[in-house]
């Protein structure tokens, strides 16, 4: 509804529909929870560390090393993914990066990631790259995949293709320059899926073609894999959600909020969960 508000006040703007009509709309209340029929969306939880030490097995060098520095530093997934050696003041003890562009740039606001000897120590082999260059690249990840296959490679060099003759020249799509918030997400998917595979009779078995395995599972067999999986995977904005949990609980809402780049505390509070386990231990004490 804000969204069509929005839209309406740019027509206004723009001479194309009456002022009434925008002010007409701005007065229209909106939707509340529990008194309407559309779905509500689920809550963004933080993920526990144990799912995220699974999955980090079954995802790449490159991948992992982001997971790692978004769980360390609480940043946003496209703060990660933008990250360039120029953007990080790495003259102080605590390094300073601060995103070409961020969520919040639109409201004058200056967004700082603060980075200590464990994010540091993440970061640092990927500084040495060009200033200009983002720290983690799709590209070099392809080449790190393509030599560790060439290096596993079961078939001997002299039968088969060999490493690079079988590839086009021109691709019509390759890997980005960057990751975007969507590929890091939908590689740690990838790595759910590997991590925690569905069970025997949702899987399909060797050597088993999916034509016979939709016959045996059903039509809906394709669904219910996919409900599977999105009940097994984890989103990369749920890192974030970890971390400020972990810093409220250990530091305070104050320094989550500080960390975290939250203009006022109430936003804060949406990202980091309240300890359940420090209220249980003082209602033991208290009675």
């Amino acid at each position: 509804m804000r969204r069509l508000t929005r839209i309406f006040k740019w027509a206004v703007s723009e001479e194309l529909v009456p002022a009434p009509v925008y002010q007409a709309l701005v007065t229209e209340p909106g939707l509340k929870k529990g008194r309407c029929d559309l779905r509500e969306p689920q809550p963004i939880l933080p993920v526990d560390r144990t799912i995220v030490n699974q999955t980090l097995e079954h995802l790449p060098k490159i991948i992992a090393d982001m997971v790692r520095l978004q769980l360390t530093t609480g940043m946003r997934p496209s703060e990660v993914c933008t990250m360039r050696p120029m953007d990080i003041d790495r003259t102080g003890e605590v390094w300073e990066y601060r995103p070409a562009t961020h969520k919040t740039e639109h409201h004058s606001r200056t967004r700082v990631v603060y980075l200590g000897p464990s994010a540091q120590a993440l970061i640092a082999p990927y500084c040495s790259r060009d200033a200009a260059d983002p720290c983690f690249s799709p590209r070099e990840n392809l080449t790190e995949f393509l030599a560790e296959r060439a290096v596993c490679r079961k078939t001997s060099l002299t039968c088969g293709n060999r490493p690079g003759t079988n590839r086009k020249d021109a691709p019509r799509k390759g890997p980005g320059r960057s990751y975007t918030a969507h590929s890091y997400r939908q590689a740690i998917h990838r790595a759910c899926d590997r991590a925690f595979p569905p069970p025997a009779h949702l899987a399909r078995r060797g050597g088993e073609t999916k034509a016979a395995w939709r016959s045996r599972l059903g039509t809906d067999c394709a669904k219910q894999l996919k409900m599977w999986q999105s009940s097994q995977r984890w989103s990369p904005n749920q890192l974030r959600h970890a971390a400020a949990t972990a810093i409220r609980r250990e530091y305070g809402l104050e320094a989550a909020q500080v960390i975290l780049g939250h203009a006022a505390a109430d936003v804060t509070q949406i990202y980091a969960e309240r300890d359940a386990d420090k209220a249980r231990e003082i209602v033991r004490q208290t009675g």
